[in-house]
This record gives structure tokens, sequence and C-alpha cells, in this order.
């Protein structure tokens, strides 16, 4: 039996899963570590962490499965974007890495767009300067603290220090790479006209490559340390999205998934490039070589609920308690009583400001239409109904780019909601299905490590053959027709407000 090993190199842990070549899970381990803030806005962490976490969970997979380490035949490697990993001459590294949550390069962007142009940079890039994104951090260090620029000799993502560590091999691949924006996203390369503007230095950068490329193997260093084979290959992986649309078969024209988590995503695979020229959504190139996706993001979908339960329906916490349940079991349940529409009750989920389709950071959560007749359950349903709204808002330019979806996969805590799911269904017109299996990102990159190693002939056929659906909802025509009204009034809304937003603000 041959093996292989995935790992999500995530912002609070990292998750190592080792699988056989039937994809099925063998064993996982986890290790957590630390998010530092000095000072509001601000995030960093020590890469050391993530190197640490992965050398210490594939360490306990290959220890509990007493299987023989020569038999794992590839890594696939997933974790966070965007994050700004520097290192010096010797390799080691300069500062703790700013990572992707971080805030305060609003300047650098301003600096990127009147250096490249906002309709260029989309051009290139597919995406309008992001606080979030790589370059602005790059920027930020130059103005902030050019002894650490100036020692700089190598750039790297989260993912990729650890393959250097793995490998000794500076790579990266075209999905975590579009995240820097510096990637010439058409032609899955870096930007010599971005890096020119920017004046950053192209030998910085790593070798960019295709997600289930060979890039290096295990050298004998980290070979000795895990326990894993220096036959062992390591392939480009992919940024965390990227991963978990292998992992749930998103691979072909007309499949997208949505994810409700903290934040919210609409994710769809395309054959053909589609950029949106207002840069409301993300365009990244995928996993599947020369294919890309498209996705939307809101701000605040599961906290929304989260953020409800917490302050508003905590006697759903006490409860849950009670009865050894988890709260939110208890709260679909109720919500599945309340009729479609809450009783003429609305929810703006803007509680973090907005990104898609609002790049708008001073917008805020509403409940519209209060009345006396409405209860907490009537407000919980409305918060669901709300964050499907905003997910429909992303689905929509997707449309709107002539991406069409025919099957949509509900994933995150949030997918596992039959009444969210139904919503879904219900606003997107379209099936919603789940996944029988629930490794997501650590399955997409296994799979990518296996058609480096040669197990597999390419992405789709793995896909095809590994991914399994579990159940599913389609749309109730009462419903959809219901929610196509509702959902007009939904955007009308934000336009009536945006101003009132500002002058908020300005209180």
């Amino acid at each position: 039996m041959k093996y292989l090993l995935g790992l999500d190199i995530g912002t609070s842990a990292t998750k190592t899963v080792l699988f056989d070549e039937t994809m099925q899970p063998v064993v996982s381990a986890s290790e957590e570590y630390p998010m530092y803030q000095p000072q509001n806005g601000w995030a960093e962490q020590n890469p050391e962490d993530w190197y640490n976490a992965s050398l210490h969970t594939i360490q306990e997979v290959i220890a509990k499965s007493k299987i023989n380490p020569k038999d794992i035949k590839g890594v696939g490697l997933s974790g966070q974007m965007h994050g700004l990993v520097m290192l010096d001459k010797d390799n080691k590294v300069i500062r703790p890495s700013i990572i992707w949550c971080d805030q305060r390069t609003a300047k650098e962007c301003e600096e990127i767009t009147e250096k490249v142009g906002a309709k260029r940079l989309i051009e290139i890039t597919a995406n309008p300067a992001l606080t979030g994104f790589t370059a602005s951090k790059i920027l930020w260090v130059r103005n902030n603290e050019p002894e650490n620029y100036a020692k700089c000799k190598h750039i790297l993502l989260p993912k990729d220090y650890v393959r250097f560590c793995m490998t000794g091999e500076y790579a990266t691949e075209v999905s975590d790479a579009s995240g820097m924006q510096l990637l010439d996203i058409p032609k899955r390369q870096w930007s010599d006209e971005i890096l020119e503007k920017l004046d950053i230095d192209k030998s910085l950068l790593a070798k960019v490559y295709e997600s289930p490329e060979v890039t290096g193997h295990i050298n004998d260093e980290f070979a000795k340390l895990s326990g894993l084979s220096t036959d062992t290959v390591v392939v480009g992986g992919a940024g965390d999205n990227a991963a978990a649309a292998i992992g749930t078969g998103i691979v072909k024209d007309g499949k997208a998934f949505t994810t409700i988590g903290t934040s919210g995503v609409v994710f769809a695979h395309t054959d053909k490039l589609s950029i949106d020229p207002e840069g409301r959504v993300h365009t990244f190139c995928c996993a599947v070589p020369g294919c890309w996706h498209v996705m939307g993001v809101t701000l605040a979908a599961g906290l929304s609920l989260k953020w409800f339960r917490d302050n508003i329906a905590d006697n759903y916490k006490a409860k849950a308690e009670e009865l050894g349940k988890d709260p939110y079991v208890l709260m679909n349940e109720a919500v599945e009583k309340i009729p479609c529409g809450s009783d003429r009750l609305m929810y703006l989920p803007y509680l973090m400001g907005e990104r898609t389709p609002h790049l708008n950071p001073e917008a805020r959560g509403v409940f519209f239409g209060l009345s006396a007749i409405h209860t907490k359950e009537n407000m919980m349903r409305a918060v669901m109904e709300g964050v499907a709204y905003s997910l429909s808002d992303c689905y929509d330019i997707l449309k709107g780019m002539g991406v069409n979806v025919s099957e949509m996969m509900a994933c995150g805590g949030g997918g596992k909601s039959p009444v969210w799911r139904q919503m879904l269904a219900d606003m997107f017109n379209c099936e919603v299905k789940t996944l029988s299996s629930e490794e997501g990102p650590a399955l997409g990159v296994a799979i990518l490590a296996g058609v480096g190693a040669g197990i597999f002939k390419d992405v789709v056929s793995a896909c095809d053959e590994f991914i399994k659906t579990g159940t599913s909802c389609g749309p109730i025509k009462e419903e959809h027709d219901y929610y196509e009204k509702g959902h007009a009034l939904y955007k009308k809304l934000y336009l009536q407000l945006k101003d009132c937003y500002s002058d908020l603000a300005k209180l």
C-alpha cells in the first residue's frame, strides 16, 4: 500500500493527515500556535512555529500509523495565504511573518495603486491593491524597517517556508502566488511590469510551479528529524481555498462551493480566465493546471450567528450545556419553525465592514423591519438569511462574469446546517450538496501529491474517483420566488444606507 501526506498550515494550527492510496484518512495530528498583535490592527506569527508544528505532526502520524515511511510517496502542502516570510543570506528568518489578516498597509496599497495604476493592476493581478496581500507587506517593511529589507535575500509564503525547511528549495505554486499581487494571473508567472514599477528585485522571489508539479524531495536533515524518506516527493500544493476546492471536487466548469466559516466564501472553478474589471471578486490561478477560480468573500458569515448566539441568544448556550448538545443544533431546530422571510425581518451582516461586493470598511450590521411580533428566533433566522443574501451577492457577480454553476457544495461549520443549506439552494436556485469526507484542504493537497508521485493520472480524474458527495437538497420554488424579491430589497438597503455609514464613522 502506498501513502500520501497532506499538511494544512493554518492560522491557528497545522493539521497533518496521512491517507492511503484510495484517499481514505488513516491517521491525523494537529498542533496549535499563537498569533501576536504588537499593535492594534497588526497580526504576526513566528515561521518557526509552523515548521515545528509540521515536524511534530508528521512525527506523530508516522508513529501512530506504524507504517514504513518509505511507503509515503508524496507530501502536499496547503496553508494560510498572503503571509510575508523574509530570509537573510544564511536562510534565517529576519522578522516575524506579517500574516493575511494584518491591516497596517493602507498607505502601501495607495502607493501600489499610484505606481501601477488601478485599472492596470486589476488587468495583471486580477485584484485591486488590498491590505491582506503580500506586495503591500513587502513595501511596508521597505518603508518602515529599511534595515530588515536590506538584509532580505528570499521572500516566501507560509507553506513555502515549511517547504524550504523540508527540501531546501525556494519554490511556490500558482494558486498561493496569486495572492501576492506580484503574479501575472493570465500568464501564470511573475509580472516583470509590476516588479519593475514597485522596484522589487525578482531574484527575491521563489520559482513558480503548477500545484501538482514536484518541487523537490525531502532533504537529509528533515528526513532524519521527521522519519520521512528522501525518496518522498514534495509537490507545489495550494493556498487554503484552492486546496479546499480540490478536496471538495471543484475541478470542472459548473462546480462551486460555498463556505460558511467565520467569513463566507463563494468559490467557482473556471477553465476560461474571467476577471471582474471592478475588482469586487478575486480571480486566482487554481490548483488544476491551466485553470482559474473566481472567489467572492463576505467578512461576517458564521461570525454573525456566533455574535448573535453569544450576545442575544445566550439562553441557547445554557440550554445546550444542560442537555449536552451543540447550541447551534438547538438554534437550527428553532429556526426551522420560523417561516421563510422571518416575518418580514431582514439583517445586513456587515459587522466587520464588507469585502464583496462592497469594498467598504465602514459598513455596519443592521436589523431592518423589527416589530413587536418578532422574537429572538425571528432574529436568528433573519441573521442566517442575511448571510445567505450576502453570499448571493457574490454568486450574482460570478454569474455576471459568465461563470455558471450547476452544482454547489456546502462547506465549513455553517455548511453542516440543513436550514442554511436549504436557504442557499433556494437563493442560488441550484442543488446544494455536502461531502462524505471533511478533510478539505489536507485531502486536496494529498491528491496533488498523488499526481506528482505518479500514483494518479491527473487532478480531475483523481477527484472524480475519490471525492464522494453526502446529502443533497434542491430549491423550493415558492421560497426561491420569495428570496428573489427579498434579495432585491436587501441590495436596495445597502445603497440607501451607504452615505449613512460614512456619516456614522465620522460621529
